[in-house]
């Protein structure tokens, strides 16, 4: 068996995982970036990526990169790297729809000596059981005989400028001993901080599932506490900080807990436990305890406007921060929109402020719009559900300025000192 020391590399979704990969490889190989949206190549081969995970210097640095929409390109290919989302569909269960069709994409395409890698998160086994068995139906190839696989999760995190894809260890496997060698080797070129050759596809596939899920437990936990200490009228953060001068102590913050991470990736370590017929009860209470946060915070920015004998039915509330995370674009699985439909039912009338998001994307993928900028002296209340650094450096003056007399604000971030708030979570 011998891999090319110098493949042509397709990758496959250029999102937030896939175009800093392709662009990486792209600097040493040939990359083919294949994306089925037209506007995102379009956008891409004039220099511009939306989701501000790439500068434009670095784009013009992969002199060996080059976009396409046209299925015929990536027969070019012999190294496929599959970068599509993983969601889940409204009952939370995993939504393979988007892996699957682009296994069937490599499947069309694929020639024996190829190697397919997949990146998307999934639970343990799905790439062998579900992706694999989809290619050999439709290229008519046999699964390491006439072409390989291998998995190496991703571990992009959005926003983030300094945890970059290269600078990340990368975790990698192959579907046969020469194979993992073959894939952490290539990897190893482009990531300068190494990587950990599991021992199988399915344990690189259960340690990046299992990365998330842990965050997720550690942030429901805080969450809870938040709860206890509202009740017992004590600052969440007050606490925090003091317990944070244990060396051990771990720094999480409570909030709302979204994104295509950390909110999603638990349900597909649950879904397949419980079809091995075990309950995940600690994985399963800590989902829930976060998917209830925003529910929460809408019914203690209430309780605040009672206190101050705000009339409800009818206020008007804003709203500052949609993305799921701060100084970052992306909207997916925002659950601050979780807010949003608890004050609708309260019949609140919500504008929103974020100068991070595309407006037509959010009406698109919400129906919600946004405003250019807040207006001065309309708001009852001023909700702060996302850290951007512009609002820290709006200041809290600044924000006041866009409410009533009588108003609340709701600091849900921790943006500001307890005492220039009205509440906090």
């Amino acid at each position: 068996m011998g891999f090319s020391d110098s493949p042509v590399i397709a990758v496959i979704g250029l999102g937030y995982v896939g175009l800093p990969l392709a662009v990486e490889f792209g600097k040493q190989y040939r990359v083919i970036g294949f994306d089925i949206n037209p506007v995102r190549i379009l956008a891409l081969e004039g220099g511009v990526d939306s989701t501000l995970e790439v500068e434009e210097g670095e784009l013009k640095k992969a002199n060996q990169l080059t976009y396409s929409g046209n299925e015929a390109d990536l027969r070019e290919a012999n190294i496929y790297i599959i970068t599509v989302p993983t969601p889940i569909d409204t009952h939370k269960r995993p939504d393979l729809t988007p892996l699957i069709k682009a296994s069937e994409l490599v499947g069309r395409v694929i020639n024996k000596g190829d190697v397919v890698i997949y990146e998307s998160t999934v639970y343990p086994g799905a790439t062998e059981d579900e992706c694999i068995p989809v290619i050999e139906e439709v290229s008519g190839l046999c699964f390491n005989e006439d072409f390989y696989a291998g998995y190496s999760p991703e571990r992009i995190n959005p926003g983030d400028k300094q945890h970059r894809l290269s600078t990340i260890k990368k975790v990698t496997s192959g579907s046969t001993p020469e194979v993992a060698d073959y894939v952490d080797r290539l990897y190893g070129r482009i990531i300068t901080a190494g990587t950990h050759k599991a021992s199988s596809i399915k344990v690189a596939e259960a340690a990046k599932v299992i990365e998330n899920t842990q965050r997720d437990l550690n942030i429901a936990l805080i969450n809870e506490l938040a709860i206890i200490f509202n009740l017992l009228d004590i600052d969440t953060e007050s606490v925090l900080a003091a317990a944070g001068t244990k060396w051990n102590f771990l720094p999480f913050r409570p909030g709302l807990v979204g994104g295509h991470c950390i909110g999603v990736d638990p349900y597909y370590l649950t879904h397949k436990a419980q079809s091995l017929g075990y309950y995940p009860d600690v994985i399963l209470s800590g989902r829930r305890i976060n998917d209830g946060m925003g529910s929460y915070v809408a019914a203690q920015l209430v309780k605040s406007m009672l206190k101050k004998k705000i009339e409800v039915d009818g206020s008007a509330v804003l709203v500052m921060g949609l993305a799921f995370k701060e100084n970052c674009p992306d909207l997916r699985n925002t659950r601050v929109v979780d807010i949003v439909r608890e004050l609708v039912d309260y019949n609140v009338d919500c504008d929103f402020y974020d100068p991070w998001i595309d407006p037509i994307e959010a009406v698109s993928e919400y129906n919600i719009s946004l405003v250019e900028y807040p207006e001065r002296n309309k708001y009852d209340a001023v909700v702060l559900a996302v850290a951007h650094d512009e609002f820290r450096t709006m200041g809290i003056k600044v924000i006041s300025e866009f409410t009533k007399a009588k108003h609340v604000i709701y600091d849900l971030k921790y943006l500001f000192d307890a005492s220039d708030v009205d509440a906090r979570l």
